[in-house]
């Protein structure tokens, strides 16, 4: 397997699941480290979560966000100096922070400070329960933005694209009346799955808009430097220099969709050979081979994986 032109992605929420990663926590321990580390800092014991959950507990976005963060940096520290540096850094939601710590424009710290305000305000932005978060399989973008814009008659029943994760695996999200029609809609209209996600928020959709706002005064106190690697960021898959321009995205973030399929298309149009997945979980390496089918890609969810990266 080649590493010689590599892109690192780093997953985010919903990637989590009880007793992740646990040989890397039994066998190295400088991934182990960064988790003691991160768990002071936070106030809760993170190896603990992973050990005994429970599953609810993981699924829950103010436990998710700083754990899957932890988790893709921890793994970042030690696969960094076993290959050759990136030709660019991307990361699905949540893990774009991660991208951004490991392209050395945020620190550690000043990370876990972020995502912890971002998650508490997107989950504080709407009432547990009155939200929804779906996946549609077998439909396009834009009959799925179409689909959407027909049922949103009004703030109730509003939901939109929110994750456009392959050509035909969009995630949609916004008050639960409303993606629940948009599921009878796309299941009427020949969507091969329509399925409602248990996540505790409908991230990527404009009921965080409010929350994005109240996030933009936190991002300005921290310090962003310009990334020693490139780093794509969700919003329109491309990358910046300038600190107010990444922050800018940051927040835009929270309320507009992942374009995750143009991202790994831009990631091989940059001439990527082998897509590293940094973080728990093989969701980003199965959306890779739905897009670029002809990818090169290694999960390092699989310990084994790891060992082989080492061996390169």
């Amino acid at each position: 397997m080649a590493f010689i032109k590599n892109s690192v992605v780093f997953p985010g929420q919903g990637s989590q699941y009880v007793g992740m990663l646990s040989e890397y926590i039994d066998n190295e321990t400088t991934f182990k480290n960064t988790f003691i580390k991160a768990s002071e800092i936070l106030n809760i014991n993170l190896l603990d979560l992973i050990k005994k959950g429970p599953k609810k507990k993981l699924a829950s976005t103010e436990v998710t966000q700083p754990l899957m963060l932890v988790a893709d940096v921890a793994l970042w520290n030690l696969i960094s100096n076993h290959i050759n540096k990136p030709i660019c850094l991307a990361g699905h939601s949540l893990g774009e922070y991660a991208a951004l710590v490991a392209s050395e424009a945020l620190s550690f710290e000043d990370s876990l400070y972020l995502v912890k305000s971002r998650a508490r305000l997107m989950q504080e932005a709407v009432p547990e329960g009155s939200g929804g978060i779906a996946a549609i399989i077998g439909l396009r973008e834009n009959k799925i933005s179409s689909i959407c814009k027909e049922i949103s008659t009004d703030l109730d029943y509003y939901v939109s694209p929110a994750n456009i994760n392959t050509q035909s695996q969009i995630v949609i999200s916004g008050t639960k009346l409303g993606v629940n029609s948009a599921i009878d809609k796309c299941k009427e209209l020949g969507a091969k799955r329509a399925i409602s996600l248990s996540m505790s928020i409908p991230s990527h959709c404009l009921l965080m808009r409010d929350a994005a706002n109240i996030y933009k005064s936190i991002l300005q106190k921290i310090t962003l430097n310009k990334p020693k690697i490139p780093v794509l960021q969700n919003v329109d898959s491309s990358f910046e220099n300038e600190s107010e321009k990444i922050k800018n995205k940051l927040v835009q973030q929270i309320y507009k969709p992942v374009r995750w399929k143009d991202t790994i298309n831009e990631i091989s149009m940059l001439g990527a050979q082998t897509i590293l997945e940094c973080g728990p979980g093989k969701v980003l390496s199965g959306l890779t081979k739905r897009i670029l089918p002809d990818a090169i890609t290694l999960d390092l969810d699989n310990y084994n994986n790891y060992l082989t990266l080492l061996k390169e």
